[in-house]
Order: structure tokens, then C-alpha cells, then sequence
């Protein structure tokens, strides 16, 4: 009777002990997803977004915007916070002392891909698996002619998005981030692109319409009215680069700014985008993800860090226009207009060599 006794102790106590010791791991895991919160941790969520849940948790809700006019679906750009379509941009930025509220401006260097490829990455939402390897080794789907006839047109669909002035750290809630004074915004980026083309023996028309002035509903139906009238224009035209800037804000009011450093100068990181469709609506985009690859692949070969991982959805954004389309977004607005324009000296750079591989 007593050694029963004796063992039934011992194995109550064995039982409390291994509950013990579970509770002990939980509360160490427990400990851990705590840390998961902390400001790098958060940072580095808000870029490793899934199929929009990170926009949606840290994000103002985007406003539906125009798709193209061939577009096979309504667009809705992910982690890119859009003015709503009410909001008229400033005729020129403020000259007024700004006030109000500051919000922190956090600087991050995002690796936010869920596809990776020697120093390459792929963000990739659609049902389609592309192969990187076999991308890189196809030829572009286009031929540069090696002579000065234009053969680029750089143009900007929301032309009136604007960047900061100044690297102070914080952002006043009273500035607002569109303005049709392009040398603050978006058409800085796209001069700078333009000259390092020109500057290689490329030919190429930068547009500077406000398609986004003065309303917003109906920009990518006016750009894409814009690049046709080009194309009538200059028949040569192989390569229609759309020319953005994104805008990645918590729900705290934080900005994010996306950076690399090249040369001990700081540069907005950029993210190149490519769509999906159908052979329907959208037969060239396997091409133009052919382009976006060798692009992105070469930024980096070149300027290590410059790109954020290659956005690959299913959205045309005007990129049905021919096979050389694409969207490129060059830091947010919490990035400067210096870091920005920096970015779109090393985006011609880049681009320039891509494409003149391919001259004949």
C-alpha cells in the first residue's frame, strides 16, 4: 500500500513538473513575440507586405484610382498611400514656416521580397511562377537602334507627387506631399534620368503633364492618351518608363523612407514594377517582366541595395502599352528630393547599360 502511494507522489509530481517547464517555454515565446514589436521589427513587417495585409494594418486606405483604359482589372496599387482623388495639389510648394504636429521619419533599407535570385528579389502575388535564371538569360524583347532618334519616353502619370526638401527626421502633418512645382517632386527624378541617357547616346523625350492636375480620377487614362501621341509622334519610341514615387505611412502618422548609399552619398531605394495579365488584355507583360528582371539585376550589380524586391502583380498600369513598359517608384515621401533625384542619375546609369547591350 505505501510503496502505491509512493509512486503515485512521484508521478504527481512528474505531471507538475512538466507542466512547469511548459509554462516556462511559453512564457519565453511569449517574451519573444513581445520583441516582434519593436521599431526595426515593425519597419521590417511594413515591407515584407502579403496580397495587402500589411498595407491595410499600417496603411491609410488607398482610394480607387483610374486604371488604364485597357487595364484587364480596377487597379489598386499596393503599399503606394495615394492622396484621395478630392485632394488639388498646391500650384508650388509652401514658402510658409510649417507648424502643427511632427510625425518621426523612419529610415529603413527594405529587403522585402518572397522570391530571391543570386543578389536579386521578387515580391510576386500573382498565381504565376516565374523562373529569374531563365528571365536573365533571354534576350530583351526589343531593339535599341544604336543612333540618337528617340527610342525612350520617361513620363509621369501622378506627376504632381512631391518629396521632402530637407533630411530633418520628422514630418509636419501640414505639408502636403503634391505640389506642380515638379523640381520638388517626381519630374526632378525624371530629368535626371533623361540626362544619363542622353549622356550615354540614347535618345529620349521626358514628359512633364500634369495628368494628375487638376483632378485626380482620370490620370492613367490622360497619360496613357499622352504616350500614344508620342508614339504617333516619334515611331522609334521602344521603352515608356512611368516615373512615381510611393508613400509608406503607419497609422501613428510614421513615414517611412526607403535608402541605399552609393558612392557615401544617400539614395531613395526604388521599386520597379511589372504586371500580369491575360494574352487578352495584357499579351506583353511576359516581355516586359523580361525588361524588368535584366533591370533590376543590374541596378544591383551596379549599386548594391538600390532596389526594393521587384513587384510582380496583376495590374497593367498602362504597362500594356507596349513591351518595354514600366512603372518604377523612386522613394516616398518622406525620402528628399536630392536622395530622389540621386536615385534617378544611378537609375539612367543602369539603364543605359541594359539598353545598349541590346543596340544594333
Amino acid at each position: 500500500m505505501k510503496v502505491r502511494i509512493v509512486k503515485r507522489i512521484a508521478v504527481l509530481v512528474s505531471f507538475l513538473l512538466i507542466i512547469g517547464a511548459g509554462l516556462s517555454v511559453a512564457a519565453y515565446r511569449a517574451a519573444g513575440c513581445f520583441d516582434l514589436f519593436g521599431d526595426s521589427a515593425v519597419a521590417a513587417q511594413l515591407m515584407a507586405f502579403s496580397n495587402g495585409s500589411v498595407y491595410d494594418a499600417l496603411s491609410e486606405e488607398e482610394p480607387e484610382d483610374d486604371p488604364a483604359p485597357s487595364a484587364s482589372k480596377p487597379a489598386a496599387k499596393p503599399l503606394a498611400v495615394k492622396e484621395p482623388s478630392t485632394a488639388v495639389p498646391t500650384e508650388k510648394p509652401d514658402k510658409v514656416t510649417h507648424s502643427g504636429d511632427t510625425y518621426p521619419v523612419v529610415e529603413i533599407s527594405s529587403s522585402d521580397g518572397n522570391m530571391q535570385y543570386d543578389n536579386i528579389e521578387f515580391h510576386n502575388t500573382t498565381s504565376y511562377d516565374p523562373d529569374i535564371g531563365s528571365l536573365l538569360d533571354a534576350d530583351l524583347p526589343f531593339t535599341l537602334k544604336d543612333n540618337s532618334t528617340v527610342q525612350v519616353l520617361i513620363y509621369h502619370t501622378h506627376t504632381c507627387e512631391r518629396y521632402l526638401e530637407e533630411d530633418c527626421g520628422y514630418y509636419y502633418d501640414d505639408y502636403y506631399p503634391r505640389s506642380t512645382d515638379g523640381e520638388k517632386g517626381v519630374i526632378a527624378v525624371g530629368d535626371r534620368i533623361a540626362a544619363s541617357l542622353k549622356a550615354h547616346g540614347i535618345g529620349v523625350v521626358h514628359d512633364k503633364t500634369l495628368h494628375d492636375y487638376p483632378s485626380y480620377d482620370g490620370s492613367y487614362g490622360r497619360s496613357w492618351d499622352t504616350i500614344t501621341e508620342y508614339k504617333k509622334k516619334y515611331p522609334g519610341i521602344v521603352v515608356t518608363l512611368d516615373i512615381h514615387r510611393d508613400a509608406m505611412t503607419a497609422d501613428d502618422g510614421t513615414k517611412y523612407k526607403p535608402t541605399f548609399t552609393y558612392n557615401g552619398k544617400k539614395a531613395a531605394q526604388i521599386m520597379i514594377m511589372s504586371g500580369h495579365g491575360d494574352s487578352d488584355d495584357f499579351p506583353t507583360w511576359d516581355e516586359n517582366l523580361i525588361f524588368a528582371t535584366k533591370l533590376q539585376k543590374e541596378c544591383e550589380d551596379s549599386f548594391p541595395g538600390m532596389t526594393r524586391a521587384l513587384y510582380f502583380g496583376d495590374f497593367s498600369y498602362n504597362m500594356d502599352f507596349n513591351n518595354g513598359s514600366l512603372l518604377i517608384e523612386v522613394g516616398t515621401d518622406a525620402n528628399t528630393v536630392d536622395e530622389a533625384a540621386y536615385s534617378g542619375e544611378l537609375l539612367g546609369r543602369a539603364l543605359s547599360s541594359v539598353l545598349t547591350a541590346s543596340a544594333k
